[in-house]
């Protein structure tokens, strides 16, 4: 026998779901406002590992920073400890201890880790590449923040641009370099895809450690180094041993980087992961001013040293590096899709900037 349901009675059930699904909003807002509120007061304490050794004009000033940075900003709730070689022992290995979990995060240059993945090498810089002008505009608006964060998620890192250091000198040699006959066995440091170039060009790279350089070219392990420019090859006193300082070609906007270990960044609240892309970001700026400012009056100084001379490479040794430097960005490309598609983002980039940079930067130098 079925019952009668009165109107009133179907009306009473629907106030009484309603209240019942209002009290359940009510709790679930509570409990993720909760959640959201402990997030928000939660404190954190990071290690960052750096690949230059303490008191490194600009490269050390970047880490340090940011790490000031991000925890001014964040109202002192995110406390980075930075940490040099001399403590972590490991300066060309950043992103392994990172992607470890043994440093939270690192600053470093992406391309000491090629031998990890050849597609890491391109996001500091390429010979005859980019300026740093056209490397900012490439990675904000020509995809290039995309492709950083596809290549470094297989490594379980997130990476941000954290430091340009403008446009670096060619480095210095013992010998003059008069001929391409005079490149065959000589012994120099320099990393990444340069270091490959001039291998190509009868050279022998080296990888060194940033600290141990001038004990290298002191004790002739290497017969020429490159660093980076006035402002930190003066401090580290090159000059004294090498006298020839060669203008730049391999290093033409080299950018540095701050990666983080990504479970931990993931665990992170929203306004914590804003803080650190914008903290990184404005340490990516900040550096390519200082690196101007400080070269710009390191030069001052350097002038004033008679032992310095100042060199160009001979042009049939700067045409033999731009044909190694193309074959080896088309070798490359060919092996790898990953860093076929950032070298072809680049490539593809440049091309349309190249002529705007002609007429604007490259006339206005020459006309002043």
């Amino acid at each position: 026998m079925n019952p009668i349901i009165s109107h009133s009675t179907v009306q009473h059930s629907e106030v009484v779901h309603s209240a019942l699904f209002t009290g359940f909003l009510v709790v679930l807002w509570l409990g993720v406002s909760l959640q959201s509120a402990q997030a928000q007061s939660a404190t954190y304490q990071w290690r960052l590992a750096m690949s230059w050794p303490a008191g490194t004009p600009m490269l050390h000033n970047a880490a340090a920073r940011f790490a000031k940075n991000v925890e001014t900003m964040s109202g002192g709730r995110f406390s980075i400890i930075v940490d040099a070689p001399g403590r972590h022992k490991a300066p060309l290995d950043i992103l392994g201890m990172v992607r470890s979990g043994a440093y939270e995060m690192g600053h470093s240059a992406s391309y000491y880790y090629k031998g990890k993945d050849p597609a890491t090498t391109f996001f500091t810089t390429t010979p005859f590449g980019m300026t740093p002008t056209e490397m900012n505009a490439w990675y904000y608006y020509g995809g290039g923040l995309e492709l950083l964060k596809k290549v470094y998620a297989r490594h379980n890192v997130v990476a941000f641009p954290a430091g340009n250091t403008h446009i670096q000198m060619g480095g210095w040699f013992r010998k003059e370099i008069k001929s391409v006959q005079d490149l065959k066995g000589l012994k120099i440091r320099m990393p990444g895809h340069a270091g490959e170039v001039v291998g190509r060009a009868g050279m022998k790279p080296v990888s060194i450690p940033p600290g141990e350089l001038y004990t290298a070219l002191e004790r002739g392990t290497i017969d020429a180094v490159e660093w980076a420019g006035p402002a930190n090859d003066i401090k580290m006193g090159f000059h004294k041993i090498a006298p020839f300082y060669y203008t730049g070609w391999h290093e033409p906007g080299a950018e540095l980087h701050v990666f983080i270990n990504k479970q931990e960044f993931d665990a992170l609240p929203d306004d914590l992961k804003a803080i650190i892309a914008v903290a990184a970001k404005e340490v990516s700026f900040d550096i390519l001013s200082e690196s101007f400012y400080r070269n710009a009056l390191a030069w001052e100084e350097m002038k004033q040293r008679s032992n310095i001379m100042v060199r160009t490479l001979p042009d049939d040794v700067l045409e033999l590096f731009k044909q190694a430097n193309a074959d080896l960005l088309d070798e490359v490309a060919e092996k790898s899709q990953l860093a076929g598609e950032v070298i072809n983002s680049q490539r593809e980039f440049l091309n349309k900037a190249r002529s705007w940079t002609t007429i604007t930067d490259a006339d206005y130098l020459r006309l002043r």
